[in-house]
């Protein structure tokens, strides 16, 4: 049986349709009116066609809604309506807003501590707010209030937000603390000293002992004076009293050393490295593997890659009049477009990354006192805020909008390191800051000012030593303090501090239980053969005799032999030349006590009768001896030059 082909046509919709029968309808109703009264005839066809093009749109309706098309054949343009979608957006734009907040909040969960906010955050919330803004009623006036109120209790109990409820002690060393630094996600510590060393602290693995998993040396004989962990906590750079500066990882094993320049040049653009001791240095705020470093020899130094290890940028500082001057800080800010140098002759300098390192893009001289270090340079976490200490015994916070003069100085903060820093509370409203013990103190104080205000918000006596360094975690919301005896001091609150020292102190120190084990076991076995038994102990003295019996138990030497025996030879007489050695000497042997003129001449006789030596040879030309004649008043045997001349 041949069946047909089956043929697909082709499917239009036409979309003007029912603008025709719109136009249709106003015509048979003008010719309605128009009309006189009577009956018309009706067009059966015309009646058949609408009947047909109403099915054809029923059916091409149904089949857009299985395949799920919005039309078919020709596009035609879309007809809004503008006041029905303004409608509709303001009565989604407080949902939106509203899960927006849900999924951020749900979102800063994983971050532990009061973060900062971004410059843009501010006009964004602003715009949210007139979003989502309504008429007010009474009701919301009253809660606007509240919170109004709750933001003024806030400002006031700036002290609370301090976290310094508890407080933990971490036994470094006994030497002073230089150098202090925490990773981004909060899990480990490490910590530098004067003694060369540098100490681990896993807060996971650490029980209420606090002590350190690993301690090293990676520089040898030389302080350590900076530590800081890369933006993923996975390398770790040291800054020592050295030239060079090294790279570690996460567990305290090398993985770079920076190349030591030339010091026999004097351009310091031209060497390789730095050329005297470095002071201090930093990580890039992004870059994994970028790092910057400032040395005595009156340069910044910037470093890009493990492998590649020479520097990439020279930086030059300069004091007044073009003369160079050293480095004694340094530190990008947070979007890493600064880099801010604080030098030894007290002055401030920062230059733009994006520019050339030519000319500094500003230039404060007098900053701090002329000669006075600047030990530490902060930035706050808004970027806008910059944070200064000096061995002058001030601190200074500084507008980068308004570089020209500080916003405020904080005097009286006695310092006598040169690695004393600063730093701001994660949320920017507090600014800390140690000082070294004072003559005629008992204890170190651990200051709070306000940054609004600029008033001392509170003071922490820490210990009976220095305060060096300061850290505040603003993932963990805790407080670090490295000390001049060699001790950290951790300050945590039970509520707003999260992990970090608060899962050590829980854990309980226990004692490891030393268990001894007998190496040599003894085996009875009753029924064993007389060949494989162990003999009976017997008494001490007896056992004594028998092994002093015994030559390889007491060590006894060899005996005297008197003739070469066992492959060995006597003292004499083992061989030829030594058996005729001895008889000869035997033979001719001289007694002690006999005289030495009488065994002489008993061979004068000998010597005149048989003569050998002289005689034969005077026996022809003067067989008889003629001997000299002494003269009067001479002394025989006296030469003639000696003897006295006679007038």
């Amino acid at each position: 049986m041949q069946r047909g082909k089956i043929a697909f046509g082709k499917i239009n919709l036409n979309l003007n349709k029912a603008v025709e029968k719109k136009e249709d309808n106003e015509t048979d109703t003008e010719k309605a009116t128009t009309s006189t009264g009577g009956f018309r005839k009706i067009d059966k066809q015309q009646m058949q066609k609408q009947i047909e093009e109403v099915a054809d749109d029923l059916e091409a309706q149904k089949l857009k809604e299985v395949m799920g098309l919005t039309g078919f054949g020709r596009k035609t343009a879309k007809i809004f309506d503008i006041n029905e979608q303004i409608a509709k957006a303001k009565e989604s734009a407080p949902v939106r807003v509203e899960t927006e907040e849900k999924e951020n909040n749900s979102e800063d969960e994983d971050v532990i501590g009061p973060m900062p906010t971004m410059a843009g955050d501010d006009k964004i919330a602003d715009n949210n707010k007139k979003k989502v803004e309504k008429p007010k009623g009474d009701d919301e006036e009253d809660d606007d209030d509240d919170e109004e109120d709750e933001d003024d209790e806030e400002d006031m109990n700036l002290e609370k937000r301090i976290p310094d409820t508890h407080e933990v002690q971490m036994q470094h060393g006994n030497k002073a603390i230089l150098a202090l630094a925490g990773d981004p996600a909060g899990a480990r510590l490490v910590s530098g000293s004067i003694d060369y060393e540098i100490s681990f602290w896993d807060f996971a693995g650490m029980d209420s002992s606090m002590r350190s998993f690993r301690t090293i040396q990676p520089c040898e004989n030389y302080p350590i004076r900076a530590l800081h962990y890369s933006i993923t906590g996975d390398m770790i750079l040291v800054i020592s009293g050295n030239s060079q500066a090294k790279i570690l990882d996460r567990d305290g094993f090398e993985k770079m050393e920076c190349v030591k320049g030339d010091p026999y040049l004097t351009d310091m653009s031209r060497t390789k490295g730095h050329v005297a001791q470095l002071t201090s240095g930093c990580w890039h705020p992004y870059t994994k593997e970028e790092f910057l470093t400032a040395a005595m020899d009156g340069t910044l130094r910037i470093w890009k890659g493990i492998k590649n290890k020479e520097q990439h940028t020279v930086i030059k500082t300069r004091a007044q009049g073009g003369l160079r001057t050293n480095a004694g800080c340094c530190i990008y800010n947070r979007d890493a477009t600064l880099i801010a140098a604080g030098c030894l002759d007290g002055s401030i300098q920062t230059w733009d990354t994006r520019k050339m390192f030519v000319n500094t893009t500003h230039c404060v001289r007098d900053a701090h006192q002329k000669g006075s270090e600047v030990t530490s340079i902060q930035f706050s976490y808004m970027g806008q805020q910059l944070a200064t200490r000096s061995n002058d015994e001030t601190m200074k916070l500084w507008d980068l909008r308004n570089f020209k003069k500080p916003i405020h100085t904080w005097s009286n903060l006695f310092s006598r390191y040169d690695t004393t820093d600063c730093c701001f509370s994660p949320d920017d409203r507090l600014l800390v800051t140690g000082e070294s013990l004072p003559k005629g103190q008992t204890h170190a104080n651990l200051y709070f000012y306000n940054t609004q205000t600029f008033e001392e918000v509170k003071r922490i006596p820490v210990t009976d030593s220095h305060i060096i360094k300061t850290l505040w975690h603003p993932k963990l919301n805790q407080l670090f303090v490295g000390c001049g005896n060699g001790v950290i001091k951790c300050y945590y609150d039970e509520q707003r501090s999260l992990r970090g020292a608060k899962l050590c102190v829980v854990k309980t120190y226990r004692k490891k239980k030393h268990t001894e084990v007998v190496g040599v076991s003894q085996i009875i076995t009753p029924h064993a053969l007389p060949m494989f038994r162990q003999e009976k102990s017997r008494s001490s003295r007896k056992k004594m005799e028998k092994e002093r019996m015994d030559p390889v138990k007491s060590h006894r030497p060899d005996l005297p032999i008197t003739s070469g025996q066992g492959g060995r030879v006597a003292s004499s007489g083992g061989t030829l030349s030594s058996y005729v050695i001895r008889n000869l000497g035997l033979s001719k042997r001289v007694d002690d006590d006999q005289d030495p003129r009488e065994a002489i001449l008993k061979y004068a006789k000998e010597a005149a009768e048989n003569p050998y030596w002289i005689a034969p040879a005077y026996k022809q030309t003067q067989p008889k001896p003629v001997f000299s004649v002494p003269t009067e008043g001479s002394e025989e045997g006296e030469p003639d030059n000696k003897k006295a001349k006679k007038e």
